[in-house]
């Protein structure tokens, strides 16, 4: 299947309003049920490409193409379909906010706890129910969700406040209330913004181990692929690493993990995101909020899922447009500083162990193993998404990705994206129900079970990476190779898309692997592949390619066909007026054209060029031709 984000994307916007917009309301919930996180990827399922590709916005009434007006005509016309996406926006943060009364110098006055509760996508361990203080834990998933939540939200505000005062000063109905909305809207989503940033930074961790201990072994089990002596691999991974070491001892202030050794220099050590905010994690003492001081469950190890997402959200707040837009105030400033600093350790950290050594990288020993000693296939694909993250951020070699090409088709035929699925087939539970996560710590709130996270997002991270990985290359083979990995992946996903009920949107994995049919939409799959069709429309607004040989062609025509034209002009005379000086000026404009687009796009000026050697040819044979006549 051709992946075309315009008509993908739009698909899917139709099949979201017939299944969550009914009589001028959004219906939240869908196959698991209503949760901060499910109805943040439900509402990002519009929002997102609405803010992340031009031509898509909807802040602008105006400048909405006409093909999304007919998509969105559900929600009304012109600034109603912003209208109403606010009235949506003001809907979830009332539902998944707690609004308390507190003392100030004027009074009493309201104010917002923003609630990222996990909820229904919690499950147990055994078969006991987690008990209601354990719905109301918060994931790093929550955190890192609600971040892209509320930029989007704010991008889509402060764009749409400008058109919405200009019809208030012209007193068109409800225009005026409307932009008092948005203000209060603004303050609200800021305030939800601010606590997510701070779940993410009380989240992050270090953990230091002895080379000896299990979790030792299992991490010297990865890195050592030559069978050296475990001291030496020690040693080695220690001076690779020295640097990043340093910095978290030294520049990660803001809310440390407690008890972590970063000076010892016989210690192994791993970074990332638990799956919430650690146990005896410090308080944010800048920030008012019980989500800065509040004691944490979570065990003090990364986990790679978690770090994966929390990156992911991170890197839309570090984004350029973000930037650009200036969304942030001083507070959120300096948490994006503290949040930016553990992004590009974490990157480095994970990016430099899954290419240790001189020979085989530890991420071509698939499957990856972590400290604790678990392996998945999943695992090594959360690896890669980490390296191709940290590769898109810096200068990749083509060396990099041309070894990381045959990873990605690896993972894909193990996943049984692109192979036949076997009776039995273990590969079918990474997809379905998916991988299970254990939340250690999970089992001290209100003396619950250990609690589950499931992940089951195997095909949409395989895309997602390998559309960023086609886009890095630099290589016609590579990208070529990586691009129809990525076909195969998204035809994959579309035959698990539904074809009866929620129409186009995902997930009926029985299609694919077996089992029992479904017919509620998971929104947690169908955000994952908005974010796939938004990686495919970053990557085709990048420039192709360039083929130093196509260049080197386009030149040689150029010289070629620059030369016939010249002499063609010699002979033409000033009076000439007929079809010979028109075809004479065409094929001039042609080269003209050529000889600009010759270095960001060799094979179009190959092509233009021949088009006017032709014509040239054409003209000097017709003279020819006259001449022999006579």
């Amino acid at each position: 299947m051709r992946i075309q984000p315009r008509q993908q994307i739009l698909g899917v916007w139709r099949s979201l309003l017939t299944a969550c917009f009914h009589r001028g309301e959004w219906v939240w919930g869908g196959r698991d049920g209503s949760n901060s996180i499910s109805d943040a990827e439900q509402l990002l399922c519009l929002l997102y490409p609405a803010t992340e590709i031009d031509g898509f916005g909807l802040d602008r009434p105006d400048d909405i193409a006409d093909d999304i007006r007919a998509v969105l005509s559900p929600m009304g016309t012109g600034w109603r379909i912003g209208a109403t996406l606010v009235t949506v926006l003001e809907d979830y943060i009332a539902r998944y906010t707690e609004v308390i009364e507190v003392d100030t110098p004027e009074g009493k006055a309201a104010k917002d706890i923003p609630v990222f509760a996990a909820g229904s996508y919690l499950s147990s361990a055994d078969r006991n129910d987690p008990v209601p203080d354990q719905r109301a834990l918060d994931v790093v998933d929550s955190y890192s969700m609600s971040l892209t939540l509320c930029l989007a939200a704010l991008k889509f505000l402060r764009g749409f406040h400008g058109p919405v005062a200009d019809l208030a000063t012209r007193r068109i109905q409800d225009a005026v209330g409307l932009q008092r909305r948005i203000e209060v809207l603004d303050v609200r989503i800021n305030t939800r913004l601010t606590a997510a940033m701070v779940g993410l930074v009380r989240s992050f961790v270090v953990n230091t181990v002895y080379p000896e201990s299990p979790e030792g072994e299992a991490m010297l089990s990865m890195l050592n692929q030559t069978g050296a002596p475990s001291d030496a691999v020690v040693e080695a991974v220690g001076h690779r690493l020295d640097r990043v070491r340093i910095r978290l001892r030294n520049d990660v202030t803001l809310s440390q993990t407690p008890g972590v050794d970063l000076y010892g220099e016989g210690l192994l050590f791993e970074c990332g995101w638990s799956w919430s905010m650690v146990r005896d994690a410090a308080a944010i003492d800048f920030v008012d909020m019980p989500i800065a001081t509040q004691a944490g469950l979570a065990v003090a190890r990364p986990y790679l899922h978690f770090t994966v997402v929390a990156l992911d959200g991170i890197n839309d707040l570090t984004s350029v447009r973000t930037r650009e837009l200036d969304l942030l105030d001083d507070q959120q400033r300096r948490l994006a500083e503290a949040l930016q600093l553990r992004w590009d350790l974490a990157q480095r950290y994970w990016s430099a162990v899954a290419r240790f050594g001189a020979g085989r990288w530890p991420l071509e020993d698939i499957p990856w193993r972590t400290s604790d000693g678990e392996e998945s296939d999943y695992f090594s694909l959360s690896v890669s998404a980490v390296l191709m993250q940290d590769l898109l951020n810096r200068e990749a070699s083509d060396d990099d990705l041309n070894r990381a090409a045959p990873i990605f088709d690896q993972l894909a035929r193990r996943g049984r994206i692109i192979s036949r699925v076997t009776e039995s087939d273990p590969a079918r539970a990474m997809h379905t129900p998916g991988v299970a996560l254990l939340l250690h710590g999970s089992e001290q709130a209100g003396g619950g079970p250990l609690l589950v996270w499931t992940v089951s997002d195997y095909a949409t991270v395989l895309l997602k990476r390998t559309l960023q990985a086609a886009r890095l290359s630099g290589t016609m083979e590579t990208r070529d190779q990586l691009l129809a990995l990525a076909q195969d992946t998204m035809d994959h996903l579309d035959r698990r898309s539904f074809r009866d009920g929620p129409v186009g949107l995902w997930d009926d994995p029985a299609r694919v692997f077996g089992g029992e049919e479904t017919r509620e939409p998971s929104w947690y799959l169908t955000e994952r592949v908005i974010e796939c069709l938004v990686a495919a429309a970053r990557m085709y607004r990048e420039p192709p390619l360039r083929s130093p040989a196509l260049g080197l062609r386009a030149m040689e025509l150029l010289t070629e066909a620059e030369h016939l034209l010249n002499r063609e002009l010699l002979e033409l005379s000033e009076r000439d007026m007929s079809s010979n000086r028109s075809a004479l000026a065409l094929a001039e404009q042609r080269l003209l054209r050529a000889r600009r687009l010759i270095d960001e796009r060799p094979g179009t000026a190959v092509s233009l060029a021949s088009q006017a050697l032709q014509e040239l040819d054409e003209l000097a044979y017709a003279r020819f031709d006259a001449t022999r006549s006579m």
